[in-house]
């Protein structure tokens, strides 16, 4: 409900929204306590952005369906559908099942016209013949184009079209979806659940809706098959009976077919197996016999369901497959049947996201234009050959139409060690480059590198933080193997030697050995420097736990559950190497006692111990006691130690059994951020600096000394001094940021990106030398004067504060009975906002720097660590998370975008004149040849089969009816269907005019010939004195 509000003086009619208003009196109701304002007398800041900026909800999922099970495939529309288990109906579709172990699990059989028999029940369909559509063997009527299984498949649906029209869709009950079957070129899809339901799925809408459902009762389905241009849809089951639904009713027929025996003809076959059981190494494959020749093609994965591709969808057709279309258990492949060798066609889906488990993600929105392009040029160079020559044959679906232009990038880690930047503009995702990170390492490791460690020996190499500079193109990752590997951008390939810090001698005891050759790296991200954390007396290196990176400083910082080190990757030198408890310096506020010595101890390794040489000391490094962490999360604090990296299970509750002696004594470094900002309290001039923030909720300011750029950067050493304590907060620190006193945002500084393996010599490469970094220093936006705010969110609240004087101006109390895994400082259209996601599932953002609640949705309980791992904000209300092992599900939280979804989501069906039927032949047509079609209205009508039992399927109304088919697309895709619509309604009110008259034709005839035998019967009764009797006999044999 809304009402329309007007000021006094003639102002603008404002639009009021009632619901917005009770949304906010209950949420203010519930966390009104836990706000609370501090001196406010000079940090009044409009804010312009508001609630009604925001709004939550699912863009697109991208990647491989999760466990497929089913495929279909509209030969017309070039669109096809794939099922799942989760009863998912993705415009890319999912589906998976059950196989019995055979060495031919089930086949597909082209012919003229088929037909399948079974002996066991429909779910055991294995032959198909040559019979013409219509043949009558007994009781039994010939279907046209089966596919033949011998396994019972179930899962969730999922679509192929062109790159970017994709579409997900969920079945409400969950259950798997066993079949799918396309009513060719008339935008609807029919699925079959294993919990014994059919849906019917109105796909002329850009998302799809159900507009009917039967759920059977008292038989399971196993087998659907829809002929054709027919509106009878048949229904196998367990017990081998065969049910009629009226497509356009979806109400059953009372006709049954009974199967009693099998047909075998078949002149070409494609069948999935095919090798002997004895075969050494043998994997899953599938066998293409085309006249006297035989292929076996070898899958990586086993094979779940198979279809092949022909340019006809009449089945009684010559019909010549082009391709076929392998869903394999963890890949789609489509071969090209027509060049020798049969080459696969190259997938422009982003389907090899899962190529090797994902350990963590980041999201880029509004990046630099010229980025996309970068990574593309050098990506383009790292494809596979041997690709068909022909375009992708799936090619159904149009572009969507939104206007959201600004350039997006996906960046995953990998288990395997390997980095994919995605270009994701435009809700798609397409992948742009691969890194490999391994290449670093030698890929031999010791038996003593193996043991007496909690690392996965499996993932040595894997993922576990990522820091990247869009803008100067730096990266830097950590590994699960305590290794920091700083990586730059070039166009140009160079074969150079791999410079490490930390193992100074062979002596020194590391996880992975730095390769000793030189390494030939190709144009893309090359490694500049590694570093790696060492052994110490016997016990491994903590994980690492944080990391930023500033390419205007040309500083790496890296930290764990022991301290930080701050590395210099100009220099190639560890700048700092401290303990947590030095930070603190004199200041430490907890009384830290060391813990008595254990007969076993906990990993201790200390930062300090990177390079070999180092001044410092071992127990300098360490903080007295700390504890064993899970090398494959990067969460706030630590998890509950029975929770593994692999396990789906999350428990939302944390370990509170531990003293207060241990929590101090567990203080890892959670969070950096580096600016430019008044380093101590009541500053005058602004300083480079670092925030540290820990797992005690302390924020911890350093103060940075800079050589200038140039040769002097080269040369003199950065200097790098704690300053105190800034502000303490409950709970494990998220995330830091730093306005201005407008309440802007001011980000890091950073340094434009230059080709590093420039050439030439003289003018231009003293240019780059020299080249000045990009500071977005505030001292160019305001007066030295005016103050900055320090954003500060912990797991469990957040602060800003104001600087120099770093007084507390705002707080509030995000959560009391969970904690936050995710926050970030966003930059939305309309202003600045932060963004958390809750482990209880809720989805908050809160105004920047007044901390006002803006929105806060229940969106998606932590059901297992790889959401935790994986979800990430963006600015212009943007969000992406893993929701599988193999599938990215990206949301928005903006207001803008939702509304134009709808224009930038593709269209699934697309106006398209279906193919002649086949020519029957000039002497077939006069003399009769080859069986008639039957009359299956007749057949299977309520007038001659009756109605089918009310107890056995019950009808339920979708809520896509034909309304959404009437309005499903906007534009002139939309305006053509719509067309099209109206005139399939006019020519079938024509029709049923017609034959309505045609039937009162033949009855008024009927009634005028039994008229007159009537009355001729009556007459010649009247002379007998039986005129009454006879006309009560027919009488009485005309009544039901």
């Amino acid at each position: 409900m809304s009402v329309r509000t007007q000021s006094g003086g003639g102002g603008k009619m404002k639009k009021f929204n009632i619901r917005k208003v009770l949304d906010g009196l209950k949420e203010a109701s519930s966390s009104a306590p836990s706000v609370q304002v501090g001196p406010q007398e000079n940090h009044l800041i409009q804010e312009s952005i508001q609630s009604e900026h925001f709004q939550l909800c699912k863009t697109v999922r991208h990647g491989f369906p999760y466990q497929p099970s089913s495929m279909a495939f509209d030969p017309v529309q070039k669109i096809l559908a794939i099922g799942t288990q989760s009863g998912a109906l993705r415009l890319y579709p999912f589906r998976s099942g059950r196989v019995q172990k055979s060495a031919i699990r089930y086949a597909f059989f082209v012919t003229v016209a088929s037909v399948f028999l079974s002996q066991r029940g429909a779910n055991d369909l294995k032959m198909l013949g040559h019979f013409s559509p219509g043949t009558v063997f007994g009781p039994i009527c010939v279907m046209n184009s089966v596919v033949g299984y011998d396994t019972f498949l179930d899962r969730e649906p999922f679509r192929f079209g062109r790159p970017g029209v994709e579409c997900y869709c969920q079945h409400e009950s969950g259950a798997a979806v066993i079949q799918l079957q396309f009513l060719i070129n008339e935008g609807a899809l029919v699925s079959a659940l294993a919990d014994d339901s059919v849906h019917l799925w109105n796909l002329r809408q850009k998302r799809p809706a159900i507009l009917h459902s039967l759920k059977f009762s008292k038989e399971r389905i196993t087998y659907c098959h829809l002929p054709f241009q027919s509106k009878w849809l048949y229904i196998g089951t367990e017990r081998g009976n065969i049910h009629i639904v009226n497509v356009e009713s979806f109400t059953l027929s009372g006709y049954v077919i009974m199967w009693n025996k099998a047909i075998e003809l078949e002149p070409f076959m494609i069948l999935s197996g095919g090798l002997s059981y004895d075969t050494v190494g043998r994997r899953p494959c599938l066998t293409v016999m085309h006249g006297k020749s035989t292929a076996v093609l070898e899958m990586d994965y086993p094979i779940v369901d198979f279809l092949t591709l022909c340019e006809t969808p009449y089945p009684n057709d010559f019909q010549e497959p082009y391709a076929v279309v392998v869903l394999l258990e963890k890949d789609l492949v489509v071969i090209d049947l027509a060049q020798n060798g049969y080459p696969i066609f190259e997938n422009p889906y982003p389907l090899t996201i899962h190529e090797s488990p994902v350990t963590c993600c980041e999201y880029f929105a509004d990046c630099p234009v010229d980025l996309i392009p970068a990574l593309y040029s050098v990506g383009s160079r790292q494809k596979r050959q041997g690709y068909s020559k022909k375009e992708w044959p799936i090619s159904g679906g149009n572009w969507g139409q939104g206007t959201q232009s600004y350039p997006e990038i996906i960046i995953t880690g990998h288990a395997d060690g390997t980095v994919k930047f995605w270009d994701a503009s435009a809700i798609m995702l397409q992948v742009l480059y691969k890194l490999k990170t391994a290449k670093v390492f030698d890929r031999n490791r010791s038996k003593e590198d193996k043991g007496s460690t909690d690392m996965s020996d499996e993932d040595p190499f894997a993922i576990q933080i990522m820091a990247w500079c869009p803008e100067s193109r730096m990266l830097c990752v950590a590994g699960v193997s305590a290794n920091v590997i700083i990586y730059r951008f070039s166009k140009l390939e160079v074969t150079t030697e791999v410079v490490q810090v930390g193992n100074g001698s062979p002596s020194t005891r590391v996880f992975l050995q730095v390769r000793s050759t030189p390494l030939k790296q190709s144009p893309g991200y090359q490694v500049d420097l590694v570093v790696q954390l060492v052994w110490v007396s016997g016990e491994p290196p903590q994980q690492i736990t944080s990391m930023v990176l500033n390419s205007s400083y040309g500083l790496v910082v890296f930290g764990n559950s022991n301290g930080l080190a701050v590395v210099d990757y100009i220099q190639k030198t560890v700048v700092l190497n401290l303990g947590t408890v030095e930070l603190y310096g004199s200041n430490d506020p907890y009384q830290r006692q060391p813990r008595s010595p254990r007969k076993t101890r906990q990993p201790s390794g200390g930062l300090c111990d990177i390079n070999e040489g180092s001044a410092t000391s071992e127990d300098r490094c360490k903080s007295p006691t700390s504890a064993k962490m899970s090398r494959k999360l990067s969460l706030p604090t630590e998890l509950k130690p029975d929770l593994d990296h692999r396990d789906n299970s999350f428990s939302r509750s944390r370990s509170s059994s531990v003293t207060s002696i241990d929590k101090e004594a567990r203080e890892a470094i959670s969070s950096f951020h580096f600016c430019e900002t008044f380093a101590r309290k009541g500053d005058s001039t602004l300083t480079h600096c670092l925030h540290v923030g820990t797992t005690l909720g302390t924020v911890l300011a350093l103060s940075l000394t800079l050589p200038p750029a140039g040769e002097q950067r080269q040369l003199q050493p950065v200097i790098i001094s704690p300053t105190g304590m800034l502000v303490r907060l409950k709970g494990s620190i998220s995330r830091m940021a730093v306005l201005d006193s407008t309440g802007s945002l001011l980000p890091p500084a950073y340094e434009p990106w230059y080709e590093p393996n420039i050439t030439t010599d003289g003018e231009e490469r003293e240019k780059v030398r020299k080249r000045r970094p990009v500071s977005v220093s505030p001292s160019t936006s305001q007066d030295l004067n005016e103050n900055q705010y320090a954003v500060v969110c912990s797991e469990k609240q957040a602060k800003v504060i104001a600087l120099p004087s770093q007084t507390c101006i705002y707080k509030h109390s995000i959560t009391e009975t969970s904690f936050i895994l995710r926050a970030d400082v966003v930059q939305m259209s309309q202003g600045l906002c932060m963004a958390c996601f809750c482990a209880n599932g809720h989805i908050m953002t809160l105004s920047l720097p007044g901390l006002r609640p803006l929105m806060d949705v229940n969106y998606l309980p932590l059901t297992d660590m790889r959401i935790a791992r994986t979800f990430c904000f963006t600015n212009l209300g943007q969000a992406m998370y893993l929701c599988s092992p193999t599938e990215i599900q990206r949301i928005t939280y903006s207001q803008d975008t939702c509304e134009n979804l709808q224009e930038m989501l593709g269209e699934l069906f697309t106006p398209v004149e279906t193919p002649e039927a086949p020519n029957r032949g000039f002497f077939k047509g006069l003399f009769g040849g080859g069986a008639q079609s039957l009359d299956r209205e007749e057949l299977f009508g309520e007038l001659s089969s009756g109605k089918a039992s009310r107890s056995l399927a019950q009808h339920i109304p979708g809520p896509g009816g034909l309304e959404g088919m009437k309005g499903a697309a906007s534009g002139v895709v939309g305006d053509l269907a719509r067309a099209r619509i109206a005139l399939d309604e006019r020519g079938q009110k024509l029709g049923e005019l017609e034959d309505r008259t045609a039937g009162m034709m033949a009855s008024a005839d009927s009634f005028s010939k039994h008229a007159h035998e009537v009355t001729e019967t009556c007459f010649e009764g009247s002379k007998s004195g039986e005129r009454s009797s006879c006309f009560t006999l027919h009488v009485k044999a005309r009544t039901p």
